[in-house]
């Protein structure tokens, strides 16, 4: 049976560690604000792009951009993107449940973002091509290097196909794993809104016709690899809302178990306290009795 000064310090050593998790929550929050914002502004834009190229590849119908085709060799290529840090829950743990059970046809190659991808890869024994540091919040430029080194493998026809494995996030407290095709670009989802992960129906009504100079095979090609940058970056944000929020929420239930913890330490402390207060009071009795 633990001693009071054993439980004192016990209590003394969580409260410490719930200081610790109080912090990192309020920074968490502080940074799940931001990536939240800039994974929904996001979402804007890609929308806009995304209804854009529907417009130019009707248009363009004659030379079909080698996006669009399979490429001709055995292999597949997969992004996988995850965090830098832990603390996040079991933000990595579904994310890497979500990889294992899809099945993917071929050969397998790996791309990653995040130290916990390459650890992943790594552990798992797979074929690791390239990893890409992104720091944190992402800029599109770093994200755009790994879009343009995804391309140029892709166009020398050794990968037959480029998924993306990714967090996709919903809401502060959901999280949903998603393994997303890149490329080739599937033109029956280019005609609806494109939430990455889940695809909507095209709105009803006529739909909006646009010009474009010097042509729309010209602007076509230009705008497609324009689309899959935005593409993974607009990922590479959805997963870096999920670990924020993630690392929020773990964070504030280790703060909270924390002070439950407290509680029932000090109820067992004064427990104890009060047991040995009662013995000492029973052997002055005893005491006194024997002496009279």
């Amino acid at each position: 049976m633990p001693s009071t000064r054993d439980i004192r310090r016990r209590i003394k050593s969580v409260k410490n560690t719930a200081q610790i998790t109080k912090a990192m929550q309020l920074v968490a929050a502080a940074k799940m604000k931001k990536a939240q914002d800039q994974a929904s502004h996001g979402r804007a834009y890609a929308e806009m792009l995304n209804k854009i190229l529907v417009s130019l590849k009707d248009q363009a119908e004659e030379g079909i951009h080698p996006f669009f085709a399979e490429g001709k060799g055995d292999k597949t290529l997969v992004l996988l993107i995850a965090s830098d840090k832990g603390l996040c829950g079991a933000l990595n743990t579904n994310l890497l449940k979500k990889l294992v059970t899809t099945q993917i046809e071929g050969e397998v190659e790996y791309v990653t973002i995040g130290r916990k991808a390459v650890q992943a890869i790594n552990r798992l024994r797979r074929t690791l091509v390239a990893d890409f540091p992104i720091k944190d919040p992402a800029k599109f430029a770093e994200v755009r290097a790994v879009s343009r080194f995804i391309q140029d493998k892709y166009r020398t026809g050794e990968y037959k196909k480029v998924f993306v494995v990714f967090n996709n996030f919903i809401n502060t407290v959901t999280v949903l794993p998603s393994v997303e095709q890149l490329l080739p670009v599937n033109p029956v989802t280019l005609g609806g809104k494109r939430d990455f992960g889940h695809e909507i129906a095209p709105p009803a009504g006529p739909s909006l016709e646009y010009k474009f100079e010097p042509s729309a095979q010209v602007v076509f090609e230009t705008v497609l690899p324009q689309y899959v940058n935005d593409t993974v970056y607009q990922m590479v944000l959805e997963s870096r809302a999920s670990e924020h929020s993630s690392r929020m929420v773990a964070m504030k239930n280790a703060t909270d178990n924390a002070k439950q913890m407290i509680k029932d330490l000090s109820l067992e402390y004064n427990k104890l306290r009060q047991a040995a207060i009662t013995n000492e009071l029973l052997e002055i009795t005893t005491a006194k009795m024997a002496l009279e």
